[in-house]
């Protein structure tokens, strides 16, 4: 397991490099288009329309789970969400809502091989997980098993995790957190289905629980929905010593019906 995760890692980074020199012969040739409406575009991927759309989440908010409040409720004041089902976790992030035009960012990015959008998405979710990550000594990805990530090519949250890593100064441990149990993708699956999708399948490698002891982590996705598979990668992190997990995604899954209590 530990030589295949090896050999996935490497793999996954001479592909993300051949990506990016592809992309870049690909841009001299060709207009770089919106990933979203696919209107020409000279920037980063969104064009100024699509930008424009793009809903950041800002205070107020949840300040366990980061769910965007409607209003100001006042100070800690907590979801419907965070009181229902604490979370495994400390606090969560995100830089937008998951709409359309969120979508479109995480698919290119995901399916796509648009690795060229992973650093300005990481800016993004380092401003919005700034707390988090002052308080951070690690930043760790969300790990892929290592079948679908030879299929895929590429960790999604490892280019992320990257992307933040560059703003926050803090290092990237791809190594300590390792999927162990290749799970079918969570799309369509309910809450429950979901967490019954990922249970047991995360765990801290032997000899990985010295860099995790006493230390803060902020754990690195690109999609929050149900919290399943933040809550998993949470506990195999605190079981292996971990202090404190905190997460940090690019989007996340909005339920307008939940407010503040």
């Amino acid at each position: 397991m530990a030589a295949e995760a090896i050999t996935f890692t490497a793999l996954s980074r001479l592909r993300d490099w051949s990506a990016k020199g592809a992309r870049l012969a690909l841009d001299a040739a060709l207009p770089t288009l919106c990933v979203a409406c696919r209107a020409p575009v000279a920037g980063e991927g969104v064009c100024a329309a699509c930008w424009s759309r793009l809903s950041f989440i800002a205070a107020p908010y949840c300040p366990r789970l980061g769910i965007p409040f409607a209003c100001d409720p006042g100070a800690d004041v907590i979801s419907q969400e965070a009181l229902a089902r604490p979370p495994a976790y400390r606090r969560a992030r995100a830089a937008v809502r998951y709409d359309d035009v969120a979508r479109a960012l995480v698919h290119a990015l995901k399916f796509q091989d648009r690795t060229d959008l992973a650093p300005v998405m990481g800016r993004w979710m380092a401003r919005a997980g700034a707390e988090l990550l002052g308080e951070a000594a690690l930043i760790v990805p969300v790990p892929l098993h290592w079948r679908r990530g030879l299929s895929r090519r590429f960790n999604q949250a490892g280019a992320l995790a990257r992307g933040v890593a560059a703003v926050a100064r803090r290092p990237v441990a791809s190594g300590v957190l390792a999927r162990v149990r290749p799970t079918p993708h969570q799309i369509g699956l309910s809450r429950a289905e979901r967490a019954a999708n990922v249970q047991n399948a995360f765990k801290v490698p032997a000899g990985s629980e010295a860099a995790l002891a006493g230390r803060h982590v902020v754990l690195i996705d690109d999609v929050l929905t149900t919290g399943a598979t933040a809550e998993a990668c949470a506990r195999a992190l605190t079981r292996a010593g971990a202090a404190a997990v905190d997460v940090l995604v690019f989007a996340r899954v909005v339920d307008t019906r939940d407010g503040p209590i």
